[in-house]
């Protein structure tokens, strides 16, 4: 079994300022996002658009400066209802205090879609292109995200089998027993799994909405295979058919993926034949 290897989470001391790792690792996600979008641009049909209505440059940066409003807000705001919503509700003020922690993935796709909407209707395009847009870019961030979580040394797994080669040991959870590290395996699985299957998928030009149902149903899955490894919140543990919380919300994920993706390939044939 491997011990963690215990990482101070600053990265870099100015004086009273401190820069944290987790905070540069969010800064990586959101190049990597800018990076990529910059790429999408060459697929289809981004890269057919021409005239009234073309993408730009100016898109992808109006799109991440929304985006990352979006995460911050819809991530915060979701841990708080999700996770922890008594405890918010008698301590409102804390909702502000991000530095303590806290952040939601589901909270904060909800906040990207919302700020999505917003880009969509002021920039006249379609929504479902912009949403198709973005979903390839993203699980390279959330990837991103999750080595932040390593170098935290928090978020760690259940007990693992001491016979695990990679079994690990994380003395903050309290115990020296190994355990998984699910960090990792979202690492892997949410981020560089999704990223490989929705980046191919994309390349090639799909109905309306078709991506962005692939993430769903993509992220909804890996997520869920992932909780399995991952130990559930203490103040929760396991909630209803032994499932966690994380697992509950990848359900309406797949739910509304598959729904989405079956939507569009009938929106477009009822399109033909009109």
């Amino acid at each position: 079994m491997l011990m963690y290897p215990k990482i101070d989470p600053v990265a870099l001391q100015l004086g009273p300022l401190a820069i944290h790792w987790y905070g540069l690792t969010y800064l990586a996600a959101f190049g990597l996002f800018f990076f990529l979008a910059l790429r999408r641009l060459r697929h289809p049909p981004f890269a057919a658009v021409a005239g009234r209505g073309a993408w730009s440059r100016k898109d992808v940066e109006d799109i991440l400066f929304l985006g990352v409003m979006g995460v911050v807000i819809g991530g915060r705001l979701g841990y708080c209802l999700f996770y922890k919503p008594a405890y918010y509700a008698s301590h409102p003020l804390e909702i502000f205090y991000i530095w303590q922690g806290g952040m939601s993935f589901h909270g904060g796709l909800l906040g990207v879609i919302a700020s999505q909407v917003w880009f969509a209707r002021t920039r006249g395009k379609p929504f479902w292109q912009v949403m198709d847009f973005v979903a390839p870019c993203v699980p390279l961030g959330l990837a991103a995200g999750r080595v932040g979580n390593f170098i935290n040394g928090e978020l760690w797994g259940r007990f693992a089998d001491p016979s695990l080669p990679w079994g690990m040991v994380f003395p903050a959870s309290g115990s020296m027993q190994p355990r998984h590290p699910s960090q990792v395996y979202q690492f892997l699985l949410e981020g560089v799994l999704l990223f490989v299957i929705l980046w191919l998928y994309a390349r090639k030009e799909h109905k309306p909405a078709q991506v962005s149902a692939m993430f769903l149903i993509g992220y909804g899955l890996l997520r869920f295979v992932a909780e399995f490894f991952r130990e559930p919140d203490t103040h929760l543990g396991l909630l209803a058919l032994r499932m966690s919380m994380g697992q509950w919300l990848c359900v309406p994920m797949v739910l509304a993926g598959i729904a989405l993706w079956l939507w569009a390939e009938r929106h477009a044939q009822r399109a033909i034949a009109a």
